[in-house]
């Protein structure tokens, strides 16, 4: 999803990620490894003693940042959401610190199936089957109820932004639970499931739907096929909070990521529709 890191970092990460593979007994086989927001993150298919395949994920922080919500997000999540939430299975986690930085890594179960999109923002039209449509809303209600204490976007936040960015101010707010980033390249498909959990918790209600539906802004059918999958989330008067957050983390970021300065434009064009 994002370009290799600097020398430093990339080299940093790969002799970390082999560590990793002799800690927990498994064999590297990312031909094609994928890289996390600044190398944040390296993820890739490992096999096990017996060779059946296994996705290993490796994030990695400074020491005195190698906790916190996005640290145990993935395990608190495999342990907190219901089996509705179509997600991979965490089997093993195994943490460690070396020369000043923090590093966990997470084997899940390999899927064979692919992301939607490689970019979270759609620049065209997807085609996933009709199924896939039907499993995502009852996996974002099934996901709505869960119970947890973890925040995915903080109050604070929504009412500095929201009037700074978007020129609209923000009332009471309903919440609910969410993934917190919940764009296309965090779901696959022809079946869907849902990747990534660092971030999840609560969110204002319809924060995913609204997300998922504006990112998808520059591929008008998709954006459609998202009203229409999601029209009893996104047409709740409630969601326009969830709708406003995202218009003002689009906006906010779209002087340094190019994926949000090519969004910004139909953002805006929408914000006249949020007001209507």
């Amino acid at each position: 999803m994002f370009s290799e890191p600097d020398e430093p970092t990339a080299g940093r990460m790969r002799t970390a990620r082999t560590t990793a593979c002799t800690a927990l007994g498994v064999q590297d086989r990312a031909t094609d490894p994928v890289w996390g927001y600044e190398g944040r993150t390296l993820s890739g298919r490992v096999t096990g003693p017996d060779g059946g395949d296994g996705w290993l994920r490796l994030v990695s922080a400074t020491e005195d940042r190698a906790t916190g919500k996005l640290w145990e997000g993935p395990q608190s999540a495999h342990k907190a959401l219901p089996a509705a939430v179509p997600r991979p299975a965490l089997h093993r986690v195994h943490d460690w610190a070396a020369d000043g930085f923090g590093y966990r890594a997470e084997l899940y179960e390999h899927t064979p199936l692919a992301t939607v999109s490689r970019s979270p923002v759609l620049a065209d039209d997807v085609d996933l089957p009709e199924s896939w449509w039907k499993e995502l809303p009852l996996a974002l209600d099934a996901l709505a109820t869960a119970a947890t204490f973890r925040e995915a976007v903080r109050e604070e936040y929504i009412r500095r932004a929201v009037p700074q960015y978007t020129g609209h101010t923000v009332g009471e707010i309903q919440w609910s639970t969410a993934h917190g980033d919940f764009h296309w390249a965090n779901l696959a498909g022809p079946e869907l499931l849902i990747l990534d959990w660092e971030g999840w918790g609560t969110a204002p209600y319809g924060f995913d739907a609204a997300l998922l539906y504006l990112y998808a802004l520059q591929a008008p059918d998709t954006a459609t096929r998202v009203r229409q999958a999601l029209a009893h989330i996104l047409d709740d008067p409630a969601v326009r909070v969830a709708e406003l957050t995202v218009c003002a983390q689009v906006l906010q970021a779209a002087d340094r990521t190019p994926f949000y300065a090519a969004l910004a434009d139909p953002v805006r064009r929408h914000l006249g529709q949020v007001t209507r």
